[in-house]
């Protein structure tokens, strides 16, 4: 039983109990060697299997490991013992946003700072294939400098969760925060459904209530699938059009995050870590990427435990009894800059006939533009830097088949970047 006092794994002291959910319990937490404060996220191993939720505590792991951004929740470590699984998380003090909405509606400059947050860390998720999917105020942290963090991604998904239509199928949010598409569950593109929750979010912060609600769930869903609802007469008038596009009942006709950056009330006034502007790209298998220009020095920087955990015999499936054979993912080191590997990746590709998708310096998306038996061979590549002129390469497949990835991967990629 984990206990206040306790140190877990030599590494960490238990401190007090910060909240509960079904399966896990949250406590603050200390390294006991740096001093540092965290969140222990402390998950009932057998509760979990018993209701058959693994799945998405491995999902959960494989989308916080995937996003890394400075209005994400991160996540430090995972460690686990026999019955339960511990996720070592950046603490964040300043509370849930809802506590703040609780006094009431927000002033403009406040909630515009919030949402231009909300909005540049949904982006990034977007632009790396995840998908929240229960977005609310009670899962928007502020830290005690008043910056938003999103935290709970219990609920989220992956591009390769999709389904051969291209769409998500699971129902799943809060009742009054969820896109009405997801309602009629005729399956749903995971990154309007996200921005449709967006839009609730915004209106709660300019208004202090929510758009939809009812006291009978089936009328509240009515309103929802409908779009019904009314601004309060002090709701700002240039934020109405930016409401109204997110919550379209239409996800086709929705707004695209590009659309949000680009409104005139999104660049009003002075937001604080503003975004830059974005392009959408339709890929050749089908999906839209929201892509963010972000300024990424030649490199990202890994400290040991980055290393460790990115390694196979590590591999977090471990946890979980299963084989750690993973055929999804490859990862290996070279001596060469992350300028050199990038290039040689568009080289490769170009010889294979594949599309090129790049995000910055150390990002870059291939797509083969012919479809095999399992669609179209996407592989994402992402270059970390563990010293000087040593990097890390961490491929992973996003859609097509696994064993043409594995093929791509040792006959063409491993061999003429080893060059």
């Amino acid at each position: 039983m984990d206990t206040q006092g306790d140190v877990l794994m030599q590494r960490y002291e238990i401190g007090k109990l910060l909240g509960h959910g079904n399966f896990a319990k949250v406590y603050h937490g200390r390294n006991v060697t740096t001093g540092m404060s965290v969140a222990i996220k402390v998950i009932n191993k057998n509760k979990v299997l018993k209701a058959g939720m693994m799945t998405h505590i491995k999902r959960e792991i494989a989308v916080m490991r995937l996003v890394k951004h400075p209005n994400i929740v991160q996540l430090y470590e995972v460690m686990a013992s026999k019955t339960k699984i511990y996720f070592i998380l950046e603490y964040v003090k300043g509370g849930e946003l809802f506590d703040k909405l609780a006094k009431g509606k927000l002033k403009v400059e406040v909630a515009r700072k919030y949402f231009a947050q909300l909005v540049s860390a949904i982006g990034y998720c977007h632009n790396r294939g995840a998908y929240h999917r229960d977005l609310k105020p009670e899962n928007l942290l502020l830290d005690d400098e008043g910056n938003l963090k999103v935290s709970d991604f219990g609920l989220s998904a992956l591009v390769e969760t999709k389904r051969q239509d291209g769409l998500l199928h699971t129902c799943c949010g809060s009742p009054a925060y969820v896109a009405p598409e997801i309602i009629d569950q005729k399956g749903y593109d995971g990154a309007k459904a996200d921005i449709w929750s967006c839009g609730v979010v915004l209106f709660v912060l300019l208004a202090g209530f929510l758009p939809f609600h009812d006291s009978n769930l089936i009328e509240m869903y009515r309103k929802i699938t409908s779009a019904r609802f009314r601004f309060p007469s002090s709701f700002p008038v240039e934020a109405k059009s930016l409401v109204s596009r997110m919550l379209d009942p239409n996800p086709v006709t929705r707004i695209s995050i590009t659309g949000i950056i680009e409104h005139p009330w999104f660049t009003t006034g002075s937001v604080s870590d503003p975004l830059t502007k974005s392009e959408t790209v339709v890929s050749s298998s089908g999906y839209r990427l929201e892509q963010q220009q972000q300024t990424v020095p030649s490199g990202v920087n890994c400290n040991a435990f980055d290393i460790i955990s990115l390694s196979r015999g590590l591999n977090l499936s471990g946890l979980f009894n299963e084989s750690c054979e993973n055929e999804e993912e490859v990862r290996f080191m070279l001596k060469k800059s992350a300028s050199i590997i990038i290039s040689k990746l568009e080289e490769i590709a170009m010889s294979l006939k594949m599309r090129v998708v790049k995000n910055n310096e150390v990002f870059l998306q291939m797509e083969s533009l012919t479809q095999g038996k399992n669609g179209y061979l996407v592989i994402c590549f992402e270059v970390f830097e563990i010293m000087p002129n040593v990097h890390l390469i961490e491929a992973g497949l996003v859609g097509g088949d696994k064993f043409e990835f594995r093929e791509v991967m040792n006959e063409h990629i491993k061999p003429t970047l080893s060059v």
